[in-house]
């Protein structure tokens, strides 16, 4: 028989084997042990971090439960519960004491039952108190047909419009020197005047005889007219762009015709831009919010005299501007064409007692025409860098 006597090499592995087994077994219950104190210590640095998580989350639920959805939220109001945003205002002035949601013997606030009669369109306007005449005459009519009414005044010159029964009935805001333009992009942003459905940002220089606040916003609505104006009475009005003057047979019109001049250019059926079509004067625009929000950011914040924006007015009216943008003829208005920005300062001349009068005027003018080439220059340029824009109109 063969030899059956262990190799050396076979006896070795097997008192490895031996030698080990008992090892494995000692280190076993220290490996478990260790284990299940990372998985103790690991549950309560998560519990940990989970709670301190929830006290910077406005909602732990927002991203699991099903009964949260995502809402669009004003920026900034995510911290509030959102029955408490309010993410508009108005200009309606409230008293200080015993409004109508209170009654006598109510200890505490009630709710009103009945919606105060607030004003749905807002008139605004850029005023000097040398046209006090004409503009006495507007604040009525529009006060009459429950507009709410805010007066800039350019001229510093508050006080001596209180003689003037209407006076605590407006808003006035008076900064020197400065456009209406200047203040309605400071003061007319879209968020402030959201609840009014027309606003009106007119010149000082205007007669109203023949105009009525609430048939003009009953044309336009009923024509869908975003943008618009009243026309100009060609008798008294000094005309400076015949798409104004007023139409005898028509009670909105949105084109004018005119003969093409020496440089091509004119008037016909086929015109789709403005001035022939989809454009109004500056003097007496009228937006309506939705159209004013757009038309806002197009203000320039720099160039106080808006000049170039009356042929970009189109964009901001909702649509077609060959339909949405008109001149309404059956309300009309007298445009007296009195220059007020700058006027005529009198200066003392050095080592003199003489007096020497200059006409700003003229320096408003020379900056205008300057705001004008800046307007059209960033209007191209915006076009050219934004690849995703695409004009409607061409």
């Amino acid at each position: 028989m063969p030899d059956m006597k262990a190799s050396p090499s076979r006896t070795v592995l097997v008192a490895e084997s031996k030698t080990k087994m008992p090892c494995f077994y000692a280190i076993l219950p220290a490996t478990f042990l260790l284990c299940v104190v990372l998985f103790f210590t690991t549950s309560i640095f998560s519990q940990s971090y989970k709670e301190k998580l929830s006290s910077f989350t406005i909602n732990p639920n927002s991203g699991s439960s099903s009964s949260c959805k995502k809402k669009c939220r004003p920026s900034g109001s995510e911290a509030l519960p959102e029955g408490i945003v309010a993410s508009t205002s108005r200009l309606e002035m409230r008293p200080l004491w015993a409004p109508p949601h209170f009654k006598r013997g109510q200890p505490h606030y009630q709710e009103p039952q009945v919606k105060m009669n607030v004003s749905a369109n807002l008139f605004a306007m850029a005023v000097g108190i040398k046209q006090k005449d004409l503009v006495d005459k507007m604040v009525k009519k529009f006060l009459a047909s429950n507009f709410s009414v805010m007066l800039f005044h350019y001229d510093g010159v508050v006080d001596e419009w209180k003689k003037f029964e209407w006076h605590d009935r407006v808003i006035h805001i008076s900064v020197v020197d400065q456009s209406k333009w200047w203040f309605a992009k400071r003061f007319l942003h879209p968020d402030i005047v959201a609840d009014y459905d027309y606003i009106f940002l007119w010149d000082e220089d205007l007669g109203v005889e023949n105009f009525h606040p609430k048939k003009y916003v009953s044309i336009v609505k009923e024509e869908g007219l975003e943008i618009s104006q009243p026309a100009l009475d060609p008798k008294q009005s000094e005309i400076h762009h015949q798409i104004t003057a007023q139409g005898r047979r028509s009670k909105v019109h949105r084109r004018t015709f005119k003969a093409a001049g020496s440089d091509g250019k004119g008037c016909d059926e086929s015109s789709t831009a403005p001035p022939c079509t989809g454009w109004i004067e500056m003097m007496a625009p009228v937006f309506s919010k939705a159209a004013w929000r757009c038309v806002w950011y197009m203000i320039q914040n720099d160039l106080i005299h808006a000049w170039g924006l009356d042929m970009q007015l189109g964009y901001c009216s909702q649509g077609d501007r060959t339909k949405n943008v008109g001149v309404v003829d059956a309300e009309y208005i007298v445009h007296y064409n009195r220059p007020t920005l700058g006027g005529i300062d009198k200066t003392t001349v050095s080592n003199s007692s003489q007096e020497k009068e200059k006409d700003h005027r003229v320096d408003v003018r020379r900056l205008s025409y300057q705001e004008l080439d800046i307007f059209r220059k960033r209007w191209e340029k915006a076009v050219e860098e934004d690849k995703c824009w695409v004009d409607p109109f061409k």
